[in-house]
């Protein structure tokens, strides 16, 4: 027992290390050479040239099965911006030994989304992400750098983190911006900045629909602003969760479950 908690220790201490020497990397502004059009613009068309403007946003998710818990589905998804239709996915199934452990989930999971991105890359697939959504935080992360941050910065993309639950950073309390959000009345949208006891701006909560009991939390992954990335979130949910996101999820799960009713048959 000792020996495993020793190690662990060594693990974690080894990941804060990385962690550290990827974050003098993070950008948190905007840096990109695309252009975002206004909803308007995207309903009417824009004069601009095609290839100016941000056209292709990817999604990421994984998915972890039922059965085996060490089993899990890395999966991409890219979608059309002006239609929010995905035009290209892709799966990686693995067994992960890397154990789950609060704030260092990227150690975990983003190895496998990296490598799907790469296969893509080497490919010169035309449909690569000029932007990438995270199911996961971005900034808005115990050490300030979550998985959104991570694959942000190994593999050089604009990224945004979606986070469904709001970790404990800098004073900030799940249930009191749930209480806040509750008590606007009438908006479809409803927006709080997270600003923590430090006065540090780390994201910000958002009820997508009027449906939605529970917020999204959106915090920048890399070479995006906070503003820019609430743009772009808005403009991709037509749920809780923004398009990119939710397909990476469906299909995720959606992929594993057809292996197991497969494994199953067998």
């Amino acid at each position: 027992m000792e020996n495993e908690e020793s190690s662990s220790s060594s693990s974690q201490q080894h990941w804060i290390i990385e962690q550290e020497i990827l974050r003098e990397k993070l950008m948190t502004e905007d840096n990109f050479t695309w252009k975002l059009l206004s909803t308007q613009d995207k309903g009417e068309g824009s004069k601009e040239k095609e290839d100016e403007w941000l056209r292709y946003i990817g999604g990421v998710d994984v998915s972890f099965s039922n059965d085996d818990s060490s089993m899990a589905c890395g999966t991409l998804v890219v979608l059309d911006f002006n239609t929010l239709k995905v035009v290209y996915e892709d799966f990686s199934l693995v067994t992960l030994h890397v154990p789950y452990v609060p704030g260092f989930l990227a150690f975990r999971e983003a190895p496998v989304l990296v490598e799907i991105l790469d296969k893509m890359k080497r490919n010169g697939n035309p449909f690569y992400p000029q932007l990438l959504m995270v199911d996961g935080n971005g900034i808005l992360h115990p050490r300030g750098f979550g998985l959104a941050c991570h694959i942000g910065v190994v593999a050089d993309l604009p990224t945004i983190g979606i986070g469904k639950n709001l970790h404990h950073v800098d004073g900030l309390d799940q249930s009191k911006v749930r209480e806040l959000l509750r008590a606007k009345e009438n908006s479809s949208q409803d927006l709080i900045t997270l600003v923590g006891s430090s006065g540090h701006v780390w994201g910000a909560a958002m009820r997508s629909t009027k449906a939605s009991v529970k917020p999204i939390y959106i915090s920048s992954g890399h070479r995006i602003s906070l503003q820019t990335a609430i743009r772009i979130v808005q403009m991709t949910c037509k749920y809780r969760v923004p398009e990119p996101v939710r397909q990476a999820d469906i299909r995720s799960r959606d992929y594993i479950r057809k292996l197991e009713m497969n494994a199953k048959r067998k």
